[in-house]
Parts: structure tokens; C-alpha cells; sequence
């Protein structure tokens, strides 16, 4: 049996029901529009999530350049520019807006924005709420808001698996549900479909963010950008639980320590130590973990015994596993966290295929470049959501041709996720890319449920082996420094697929590329 989705015909489609989607759906209104989440909203979203925060230049010693320039920095010489001045300029307005729908964000006694501090920051700019369940309290407001606007469809329990392209350009969406398959005439589809850690092993977001978005985009001819910037966050909790519950650098903005098993702060050299930019940290706690140490967060000190009232998830994510954090070292280990690369797209979200917009991690902006400042995630979903709107009801649905809809299996990345661990981690080599491409091609082609995953993975590996250097959260071995000039990357599934096969039959890298 199918959905009858009929009536809902030439609206336009948004998948995925983390911020970005929603609040794009709140900025559209009163046009109607349709949402599809997977899981009830705000159940499985890496937004509910997010400890960090929204990074915006709000105290009375800041400003959005100085916020610009910590971008650009952080970026290693990737950022778009242009893109990274209007978003953190734009930042600001954005917290106000989300206050005026009802997200209540830390205040002090006098009723001013609580402002954090985070690594690669040079003032306090972090609007947190709830401590550190902030991403939480942006949903719930989000949630609430798209529930009471009459003109927004929410249908939960839906997945979408392909675009319908005709003549270049989108006019449908294939999706599944209980019920059966359904099609979806639209020309006007929106992904905000989140993030990759579904694809590793060890990840702090949920293991069902598996990159369907980039799937999607790919499979429809899409163009992606700088896929090979994967950040992984350097103080997740070592132990069982998968996805691995994450520990806030925000805990480091207030003054707690890395040290190893000998009570050691290894990483005093460093310039920035705790709050050195992630990929600087991430990498010296996994040569000090490969080195044969362990690694600790001490916080017993600072932020002492205040940390379970400013870090409660946190401290019962601790507890679950027998650790006080005001008596004991919190054992940590890095873990993806976020990917910088994804759908190329314009400020407006419209990517290389018409009728087709991204926004939040899905998307490749150019804020971000090589290394995403810590809480810029957000607030550029935020920013961006209200453009990609403006975008999106300023392009009319022409109409499409009905297509029937089929059901197409369901993915699962178990397969793939030991291989992109083992090649794409913290730090890389050309051999163990290789390995990886030659490993993920017959996975692609054999159609199964590995094959969105491996397509995906397909692509970031063939990227990361294009890019002969190490720059900002992309670290190879064998080209341990930067490059002479500075240039982002793009990629189409085709593309990746050549060279792959390319790959398969040829020794060198050279040959192929």
C-alpha cells in the first residue's frame, strides 16, 4: 500500500527535521511546505545534540570581524570568504530571532546573554542554553514553533531514497515508509539531512546520520565540495557506548586540563594547548594515544565543583559510566564529530542541480573551510535557513510528470563503516586511501544496502587522495604540509567512480590522476 500524498503535490519538500530544516520550514510560511523526518522530530537529529552553542559577536568587547577573522583562521586558508563575512555578520540577528521564538538561552542576573568561550576564539561569543544541552532547548522551541504553523506538513516516519531528475532538473522525490513507497511531485526539494558519523565506528552524533543527503545530491549529479574535511572532536568519552557521548570544548573555555595517565599536560608545547583549534588537538591526543598513553580530561580543578550545574549532560553521561567527575579523570579519545564538506551550494542553497537546495551540515557553504570553528555549525544553519527560504519561494513549481512510485531498499552502512575508519581517521596515507577506494567500488555497484553508504564514502576518499596535503582537518603522512596554494575541492559521484576504477587496475597513484 501507498502513501496518498496527492494532495500535497508542488509544495515544496524539506528532508530532515534537525534546525536547519525546520527553521526553514518557519521561514517559508505561509507558504505551504511539506517535511520529512525519519523519526519523530527532534528524536534522532545531531542538532538535539549540539553541547557547544551558536557563535555569534554579542559581548561589548567583540565584534562580527573579529568573529570573521577566528573563521578565517581556523578555516587554513579554505574559507569562502565573502560567504564567511555575510553568515557571521548575519550571526547576531539570528540569536534574536531564535529568541523571539521562545529558545531561552543563558542569561546572567541582569538579564544579558551568558557568552562562553571556545577553542580558536578570541572572545567570549558562545549563546549557550541549558548549559550544555543546547541544541536540545534551540529543538524543543523549533519543534514547538513548526507544530502550531498551520501551513507545515510534517510526516514523520518517512525516508526519502532518490530525486527524480527530468531534463536536468528536480521534479520528484522517491521516498518509503510503513505504508509503502511514495513519490513526491515537486520541483522545489530541500536537504537538511545532516551530517556523516553514521559512517565511522566511533562518532558523537547518531549512527543513523549516514550522509543520505550527499547520496541523494550525488546520485542526482549533484556537485560536492571539500569532502576530505572531516573534524573529529578530540575529547569524546573512551568507553562502550557508540555513538560516544561527546565532552564540550566548552569544558576547556572554563579552565579544564588534557593530561595522561602520569597526571602530565602533554600538550603544554602546544601553541593554544586546550584551546588550540580542534584539528591540533585531535591529532596530539591521537599521537600521544598511539604512543601508548592514556588521555584524561581534568576538570576537578577547573571548572571543578561546578561542572555538573553548568555541564549536566555531561556529568550523567559520566555518571552512567561510574566516573565523578569532581573526584575523578574523565577518560577521552577523538571521534568524528562533523564534516566541513557537502553539497556545494550558493548563499542562496541552491546547489548545481535545479530545483535543488541544501542547507545545515548537508551543505558545503564555505564557511567552514578545512576546519569548522567550534559552535559556527549552528548558527551558519540558522543564518542560512532563512536565505535558502527566500530562495526557494522565489522559484515557482512548473510542474512534473507523475512517476510511479517503487520501493528501493533501505542502506546500511555496517560494511562500510570499519573501512572509512581505518583510511579516513584523524590521520591518513595514500596507501590506506587507496586500500579504501579499491575496497568501497564493488560495494557501490553491487546495489545493495551498502551501496549509498560506499557511494559516499566513495567520494570523500577519492577527495582526500586528490588533496596531496595536510591542511586543517585533513592530515596525510606522506604530505605532512601544506600545498603551495590553497584551493577547495569538487567532486561528482561519476568522477569518483572513474577514478576508482582507474584505481582498481593501476599501481600508482600517478597513473590515475
Amino acid at each position: 500500500m501507498s502513501m496518498d500524498v496527492h494532495h500535497l503535490a508542488g509544495r515544496p519538500v524539506i528532508i530532515g527535521g534537525g534546525i536547519a530544516g525546520l527553521t526553514t520550514a518557519l521561514h517559508l510560511a505561509p507558504e505551504p511546505v511539506l517535511l520529512l523526518s525519519r523519526s519523530p522530530l527532534g528524536a534522532d537529529a545531531s542538532s538535539a545534540w549540539a553541547q557547544g552553542g551558536l557563535a555569534a559577536s554579542l559581548g561589548a568587547d567583540d565584534d562580527p570581524a573579529l568573529h570573521l577573522a577566528d573563521t578565517l583562521a581556523a578555516g587554513d586558508g579554505l574559507c569562502n570568504a565573502q560567504a564567511a563575512r555575510r553568515i557571521v555578520y548575519a550571526a547576531p540577528a539570528a540569536i534574536e530571532d531564535l529568541a523571539r521564538l521562545g529558545v531561552r538561552f543563558d542569561r546572567t542576573p541582569a538579564g544579558a546573554l551568558r557568552l562562553g568561550l571556545e577553542a580558536a576564539h578570541s572572545r567570549r561569543r558562545i549563546v549557550h542554553a541549558g548549559g550544555d544541552g543546547s541544541g536540545w532547548e534551540v529543538m524543543r522551541a523549533l519543534v514547538a514553533a513548526v507544530r502550531s504553523t498551520p501551513t507545515i506538513e510534517v510526516i514523520e516516519g518517512v525516508e526519502a531514497r532518490r530525486l527524480v531528475v527530468e531534463d536536468g532538473r528536480v521534479t520528484g522525490v522517491l521516498a518509503s515508509c510503513s505504508t509503502g513507497p511514495a513519490f513526491l511531485a515537486t520541483g522545489r526539494v530541500v536537504l537538511a539531512t545532516g551530517g556523516i558519523g553514521g559512517l565511522f565506528l566511533d562518532s558523537t552524533n547518531p549512527m543513523g546520520s549516514c550522509g543520505q543527503g550527499l547520496a541523494l545530491a550525488a546520485r542526482a549529479g549533484a556537485v560536492l565540495a571539500d569532502l576530505e574535511f572531516i573534524q573529529f572532536h578530540p575529547t569524546a568519552l573512551d568507553g562502550p557506548r557508540r555513538p560516544m557521548p561527546l565532552i564540550s570544548e566548552a569544558v576547556r573555555g572554563e579552565g579544564a586540563a588534557l593530561v595522561d595517565e602520569t597526571g602530565r599536560r602533554f600538550l603544554d608545547g602546544v601553541r593554544g594547548a586546550e584551546l588550540a583549534p580542534r584539528d591540533v588537538v585531535a591529532r596530539a591526543v591521537w599521537k600521544h594515544l598511539a604512543d601508548g598513553h592514556r588521555v584524561f580530561l581534568d576538570v576537578r580543578e577547573r571548572p571543578g565543583a561546578a561542572f555538573a550545574q553548568n555541564f549536566p549532560t555531561i556529568a550523567s553521561a559520566c555518571s552512567k559510566v561510574g566516573i565523578d567527575p569532581a573526584r575523578d579523570l574523565i577518560p577521552i579519545r577523538p571521534a568524528q564529530h562533523y564534516h566541513m564538506g557537502g553539497v556545494a551550494v550558493d548563499l542562496g542553497g541552491r546547489t548545481s542541480v535545479p530545483g535543488l537546495w541544501a542547507c545545515g551540515e548537508v551543505a558545503s557553504t564555505g564557511l567552514h573551510g578545512a576546519n569548522r570553528l567550534a559552535s559556527n555549525s549552528l548558527t551558519e544553519a540558522v543564518v542560512c535557513a532563512r536565505w535558502v527560504a527566500e530562495s526557494v519561494a522565489a522559484s515557482p513549481y512548473d510542474g512534473g510528470k507523475p512517476t510511479l512510485a517503487h520501493d528501493l531498499p533501505a542502506q546500511d552502512p555496517k560494511l562500510v563503516r570499519p573501512l572509512l575508519s581505518r583510511g579516513l581517521g584523524v590521520m591518513r596515507d595514500g596507501e590506506g586511501l587507496k586500500e579504501t577506494a579499491r575496497a568501497l567500488l564493488p560495494l557501490l555497484q553491487g546495489h545493495g544496502a551498502a551501496s549509498d553508504p560506499a557511494a559516499v564514502g566513495l567520494m570523500i576518499t577519492i577527495a582526500a587522495l586528490l588533496r596531496q596535503e595536510s591542511r586543517g582537518a585533513h592530515f596525510r603522512t606522506d604530505f605532512p604540509h601544506h600545498a603551495a596554494v590553497a584551493r577547495r575541492s569538487q567532486i561528482t559521484l561519476d568522477a569518483a567512480i572513474a577514478a576508482a576504477r582507474e584505481l582498481a587496475s593501476s599501481p600508482t597513484l600517478e597513473s590515475v590522476f
